[in-house]
């Protein structure tokens, strides 16, 4: 069953992914919303690799190809911090135009990488772990949600309030409530795909709101 879910979700970013990809190409107006490209190709990468995980194997090579899960997680997903900041812009907030928005939201960016990366990604190791039908490479170690996760919901809540008074449009806002709540509360389901269903709704609620902020401007 999660092998079809993990697919599914796959599928879905590559999706989005084409969608963004139009969107990109016919505007005129780039900003830093579009780092979403990198973010939503990650996505399709971590879910394409624990759906196809069970014909792969277990072993050195989908060990490896794992590892670079994490990587692509510690990089990849601070971006939504400037993808944020980048929606708040072009939605036409004025504090956001100014220098110290631009460079605030850099380094809270660059923070949110190197918090990752010591806290979580270069101590990583890895175990195999067969469970409801998936193949894939868990930490040996595994806690609560990353520090990182946490702290991006900030910048996300930010711009889903700012888009919803100005734009009158709510998705990000749920879509980040969606997240906050599959991450903190637990989902009585006999599957492991139930916190990528939450953030395939929060990366679709923000290419949403990518489209409208472009339709506005």
């Amino acid at each position: 069953m999660d092998t079809i879910l993990y697919l599914t979700f796959a599928a879905a970013y590559a999706v989005m992914l084409a969608w963004g990809l139009v969107l990109f190409r016919s505007d005129r107006h780039w900003g830093l919303q579009y780092l979403l490209l990198l973010v939503t190709s990650g996505l399709l990468w971590d879910n394409g690799l624990i759906g196809t995980g069970r014909w792969i194997g277990e072993g050195p090579l989908l060990e490896s190809l794992s590892l670079s899960r994490f990587w692509l997680h510690a990089f990849l997903t601070p971006l939504l911090a400037l993808v944020s900041y980048g929606l708040i812009r072009q939605a036409g907030s004025s504090w956001a135009r100014k220098p110290a928005a631009w460079w605030g939201a850099w380094l809270f960016t660059a923070a949110l990488i190197v918090l990752e990366l010591v806290t979580e990604t270069l101590s990583v190791r890895l175990k195999p772990l067969h469970e409801y039908g998936v193949l894939r490479y868990v930490p040996i170690e595994q806690s609560g949600p990353p520090l990182m996760v946490i702290l991006i919901l900030i910048p996300l809540f930010t711009a889903g309030v700012v888009l919803w008074r100005r734009l009158r449009s709510p998705w990000l806002f749920i879509g980040t409530l969606l997240m906050l709540a599959g991450s903190a509360i637990p989902i009585p389901l006999d599957s492991s795909a139930a916190t990528n269903l939450f953030e395939l709704l929060l990366i679709l609620s923000l290419w949403v709101s990518v489209y409208q902020v472009r339709r506005a401007g």
